[in-house]
């Protein structure tokens, strides 16, 4: 290598030292980063962290190291196991701090925080917040249920009546709290806050208090409130936002019981809506965006395909309408392709291009978590089966599966990399979370 001369030359050991020191700061960022949750877009990558709904870009889809070929028990470690009381949240996971939450006793909600390598429980915050829902929803329990999201050393988690509350991600210290019943006069959703919060830039954002909010996420102060949908029954969204770009526009993609919206993150001004049709508001999974357009699916309605208006224009027609209907499980993108959970229990291959079904399976269980890598997606059953499916439009090709759950498992599924290149799977079933190792 030829050295520079004059001034501008270096030593050996002035190199060693600048080296020294760019490799402390890259180091100090790096002990950071697991902290930094805001949302990132469809498609970017998640790696030894999971750190809100879905993962980094709220669409299951991750990147990291390769998953294995196959899965089976033989390829199956089991870490740890922890015992918790009834809980729909899905696991959050730091690099050294995994975060559940819970329902004790019909009565109290909880977070729990649990040292990563060993499931140790480290601290633990709950506060009083527990209701019932409709009578024909009983059998799907009366506990928490939306995903905690986590960023800035913070986590924020929704309480089912409607409760905001912000914790000390290192202590579990209360930092605020906002009650939008109280605070907003709003009526008490039926079913719980269930939609899972999203953290970009310096704000939260809610489907709470009868609409979509934005508050401020080092005070709880609320910036605006958009898209009022009554709350109580009718109201309450089963969604979760999600964010996205499409035509230059940054916009969050908004799913109420009977409309998906886009909203302007910044000033609230909806740029555009169109109904979503749905057998009793039962619009659940969070959208998905592919080839700047909006997929979606609903019990009762069918599975849509939207292309997104210029701003200023009215909403067109769908592009597509297929008569299959997805119901709880949020589907995954995969090269022009949507792989739906559906409402009969059936797996589903999607053509987004066209509409037309590639392919539809027998049935499996009644709800699918659903993560993807490649060409390769990972089912959690809610009988505790994880199966490894192959993305192809060609045909339905299971390459393996295992009993990871002996209890029943709807909380969504997470899948982090450890320090040694292997994958961890972080199980959260109605009575505990479970640690696993696949080599």
């Amino acid at each position: 290598m030829v050295q520079p001369k004059g001034e501008l030359a270096m030593s050996q050991a002035d190199r060693s030292v600048v080296q020294l020191i760019l490799g402390l700061v890259l180091t100090a960022a790096l002990l950071k980063a697991p902290h930094m949750a805001s949302a990132q877009e469809p498609g970017a990558a998640a790696g030894s962290t999971w750190l809100q709904w879905r993962g980094a870009a709220r669409d299951g889809t991750v990147a990291g190291p390769t998953w294995p070929d196959t899965l089976e028990p033989s390829r199956l470690e089991k870490l740890w196991h922890a015992d918790l009381g009834p809980g729909y949240s899905g696991p959050l996971v730091t690099e050294k701090v995994v975060y559940v939450t819970e329902t004790r006793d019909a009565k109290t909600e909880h977070v729990r925080a649990l040292d990563r390598a060993t499931g140790k429980e480290l601290w633990q915050a709950g506060w009083e917040g527990a209701m019932t829902v409709p009578f024909f929803a009983a059998s799907n329990g009366s506990w928490i249920r939306a995903t905690p999201a986590i960023d800035g050393g913070r986590i924020y988690v929704a309480g089912m009546r409607d409760l905001l509350v912000c914790l000390d991600a290192e202590t579990g210290a209360e930092v605020w709290r906002v009650d939008f019943v109280k605070d907003l006069k709003s009526e008490l959703p039926a079913f719980g806050f269930v939609s899972s919060p999203l953290v970009l830039d310096d704000a939260v954002f809610v489907q709470a208090g009868g609409g979509f909010c934005k508050l401020d996420k080092a005070t709880g102060k609320l910036l605006w409130r958009v898209l009022d949908d009554g709350g109580g029954m009718n109201g309450s969204a089963f969604s979760s936002p999600l964010l996205a770009t499409i035509g230059g526009t940054r916009q969050l993609l908004v799913q109420g019981r009977t409309d998906l919206a886009a909203v302007d993150p910044d000033t609230g001004n909806v740029l555009w809506k169109r109904a979503v049709e749905a057998f009793r508001g039962m619009n659940i999974v969070t959208p998905t965006v592919s080839d700047g357009k909006v997929f979606t699916t609903s019990y009762g309605g069918g599975s849509f395909l939207f292309d997104v208006p210029l701003p200023g224009a009215q909403p067109a027609e769908p592009v597509w309408r297929n008569k299959v209907q997805g119901y709880m499980s949020s589907p995954v993108v995969r090269d022009g392709h949507a792989y739906v959970h559906l409402r009969n229990q059936r797996f589903a291959s999607l053509d987004l291009a066209t509409g037309k079904e590639d392919w539809i399976t027998e049935p499996f269980g009644r709800y699918w978590s659903l993560v993807a890598q490649g060409d390769r997606i990972l089912a959690l059953d809610e009988t505790g089966d994880l199966r490894l499916v192959r993305a192809t439009p060609e045909k339905f090709e299971l390459l393996g599966e295992a009993k990871v759950a002996s209890r029943e498992s709807w909380a969504h599924l997470a899948t982090t990399a450890a320090a040694d290149g292997s994958i961890e799977l972080w199980v959260r079933d109605i009575s505990g979370i479970t640690a696993w190792r696949w080599k």
